[in-house]
């Protein structure tokens, strides 16, 4: 063992199956990642290989931004850019900034007797279910009786349309096409942003430590604008929209049917871009309005067509 110098401490050094226990990685892993450059090759002691600190902090960023949805590839290229003196500090920064919290609220949590009588008192286990499986209740391990609430605010607004009389499953149908058409707000919003503002930082790959610092400042510039956009848009859209259903309601006769209502459609992002190069964004939503409408009376006269087809067909000759 070699003498260390005065005043410093040895450097720690691990076994592979030791920076696998540390590291949360199986010693497979560990090796797969050095096959594929992204962990230095450790050092050789004899008949040993020997990792340090060093290889257990890469292997923390690696496990925190492969939870974050990045892919080897472009974790490679992140790492590759550290590396070779180009910092890596800033772009960690900007992923922390992104992957924050996008509101205020604070989870909480519920127990199995509260839900039951926030909704009636009687269990139902496939609301439950329901719940689950769309992010507003998850569950707590080793907990049966208990349940974590992301956002109280959406429990708290299922409870309200329940006691207002709305089924449950009715409100987990709604807050999925709500949920639907929030994200196509929330892709565009991004794509939007991106083109205009952060195309500048972002327009290499990977971003300097520099350009990624000053991304996340941005982002926590902007982070409000989305919400508060949304706010203000539903605000007026229920002003103008309620006043008009109530009135409706309210007319002598039948109150008009729901296909009366104008009703969002989600489009594939793509396909909404490609409308806005061909007639402009001001003409978008004509455009696939009159898109669909000739479609719909192409198929619709087709149709009339092939019955008067078979008709013809059918019928015996005089």
């Amino acid at each position: 063992m070699s003498e260390q110098p005065a005043g410093r401490s040895p450097a720690v050094e691990y076994r592979i199956e030791d920076l696998a226990h540390l590291s949360g990685a199986t010693v497979r892993t560990i090796r797969a990642y050095q096959d594929r450059g992204l962990l230095p090759r450790p050092e050789r002691r004899g008949r040993s290989n020997v990792y340090g600190e060093a290889h257990l902090a890469r292997l923390r960023q690696i496990a925190d931004l492969l939870d974050r949805g990045y892919t080897l590839a472009s974790i490679k290229e992140l790492l590759e850019a550290w590396d070779t003196g180009r910092g890596l500090g800033g772009v960690l920064g900007l992923v922390a900034e992104v992957a924050g919290p996008w509101t205020d609220e604070q989870a909480d949590r519920v127990t199995r007797a509260q839900l039951n009588a926030a909704f009636g008192g009687t269990p139902d286990e496939r609301a439950v279910e329901e719940a689950v499986e769309l992010g507003v209740l998850e569950r707590v391990p080793g907990r049966d009786d208990e349940f974590l609430v992301p956002s109280p605010q959406e429990l708290a607004v299922a409870v309200e349309l329940y006691a207002a009389g709305v089924p449950l499953l009715a409100v987990a149908g709604h807050l999925r096409e709500l949920r639907a058409q929030v994200e196509h707000i929330a892709s565009r919003f991004l794509e939007f942003t991106t083109e205009h503002v952060f195309a500048r930082y972002l327009g290499h790959r990977p971003p300097t430590d520099a350009d990624a610092a000053g991304a996340a400042v941005l982002v926590r510039r902007l982070r409000p604008l989305a919400r508060q956009a949304v706010d203000a848009e539903l605000a007026r859209a229920m002003r103008i929209l309620a006043d008009r259903h109530l009135r409706r309601h309210l007319s002598p006769g039948a109150p008009p049917e729901r296909g009366e209502e104008p009703r969002a459609v989600v489009l594939p992002a793509a396909t909404v871009r490609a409308v806005h190069a061909l007639v402009g964004t001001e003409n978008a939503s004509a455009f696939i309005a009159a898109a669909a409408e000739r479609e719909v009376g192409a198929r619709t006269l087709d149709a009339l067509t092939a019955q008067a087809r078979e008709g013809s067909a059918g019928a015996p000759e005089a």
